[in-house]
């Protein structure tokens, strides 16, 4: 197999001093912090629908990247398995150890879920090879049910017993790839399941029904040997008008409302937490002090745009403050995928490298200045000289 990201080595550590734009100025993935190496704290995951499938376009504009990888046609199993190897090989070069997915990121949809299927089983014999080789591994998966028309009104919320009855063949089939693949979690994103106007919207009964599809999910996830985690993903709107996930808490609610809290917990998305009018750590926060922070989607939005920008993260104040709540929190069971895209001008190979540098390097000092906050003493002596009592964790 020829090398897809000819010309970039494997990304190293160089420190903050380096000048080389294809080295780590903060990432040391065995660097000690708190008594552990810093990869433990940060367990990377490249999430497969941006890095290997989105390739610029936008609501006013066509592809500007080229994401063939070298097959000759797109939408094609060549092409599904071209982006196994070119994903394969990027996470190596950035010694990323994990990789999230949702099922028709891998494969092309076909008109009969059962060739959907077919070539499912096909991409993920071919992935665990790799997988195998490489040492990689599987953080979460997923279902896609909000691309597809027939997903316009939602997966579990919608007014379809078809489309309903589909959504759970579709959960039912990516939990046994997740499994298959060894995966840590299972994701629930409703981007759909919500409404846009209540005139036409029993609340009551679609969130039932949105309940009812994730017991099922849960009792037959567990019934085929899945032990990790159910994530809810919060988001408050878009691509429908009001979600019914809106925020973490909103999450939190509706799984104690339906017996659900001991098999979920939240997948934090920095993106989506701004949308909701919080900050990134308020949400963190929330899911913390609840039991339920589980995973993070690690990105950030446009404070001057109103939509989901998917950026590669590089505010330090916010990662700084994101770790300190994971630090303080104990850690992660999930990890930090990178549900991030480059913006249409950058568009190179190169520029999905630079992509991932400036984002794991922006958690990496995010890491390190929230162990000096925790290490050095500084915010207990501030809480004393304003006589305000700071509660620790043996509290």
């Amino acid at each position: 197999m020829s090398e897809i990201f000819s010309g970039i080595s494997k990304i190293a550590y160089e420190g903050a001093k380096s000048t080389n734009t294809f080295a780590f100025k903060f990432y040391d993935a065995e660097k000690i912090v708190m008594g552990k190496p810093m990869k433990d704290y940060l367990p990377f995951a490249m999430a497969w629908w941006h890095n290997l499938c989105a390739a610029g376009t936008d609501m006013f504009g066509r592809d500007t990247a080229d994401k063939a990888f070298g097959a000759s046609e797109k939408g094609t199993m060549e092409h599904a398995k071209a982006k196994v190897d070119a994903g394969f090989e990027f996470m190596s070069k950035l010694g990323i150890e994990y990789f999230c997915f949702h099922d028709v990121d891998i494969v092309p949809e076909a008109d009969d879920i059962n060739v959907t299927n077919a070539r499912l089983d096909e991409i993920t014999d071919y992935m665990l090879e790799k997988m195998k080789e490489t040492g990689i591994k599987c953080l979460w998966g997923t279902a896609n049910m909000f691309s597809n028309p027939r997903f316009m009104n939602g997966a579990g919320s919608t007014n379809s017993a078809e489309v309903y009855c589909f959504a759970a063949a579709q959960i039912k089939k990516a939990l046994e790839l997740t499994v298959k693949l060894g995966g840590k979690g299972y994701v629930f994103w409703g981007g759909r399941e919500g409404y846009e106007t209540l005139l036409n919207t029993d609340m009551k009964f679609e969130q039932e029904n949105i309940a009812r599809l994730m017991k099922m999910a849960v009792e037959y996830g567990r019934k085929i040997g899945f032990t990790g985690d159910f994530y809810i993903e919060p988001k408050p709107k878009e691509p429908m008008k009001h979600q019914y996930d809106f925020d973490a808490a909103t999450a939190i609610g509706f799984l104690r409302q339906y017996g659900l809290e001991k098999d979920f917990k939240m997948n934090i998305e920095a993106n989506h937490a701004t949308l909701a009018g919080h900050t990134f750590q308020h949400e963190l926060r929330v899911s913390a002090i609840n039991g339920m922070l589980g995973s993070i989607d690690a990105n950030q939005g446009d404070y001057l745009l109103g939509w989901d920008t998917d950026e590669f993260p590089f505010d330090v104040y916010e990662a700084t403050m994101c770790m300190y709540e994971v630090i303080k929190a104990g850690g992660l069971t999930g990890g930090f995928n990178f549900d991030a895209k480059n913006r249409r001008p950058s568009n190179t190979a190169e520029d999905m490298v630079y992509g991932f540098i400036l984002g794991m390097d922006t958690f990496a000092l995010g890491l390190i200045k929230a162990a000096e906050l925790i290490e050095d003493g500084t915010l207990p002596a501030l809480a004393e000289y304003y006589g305000v009592t700071l509660v620790t964790d043996a509290e």
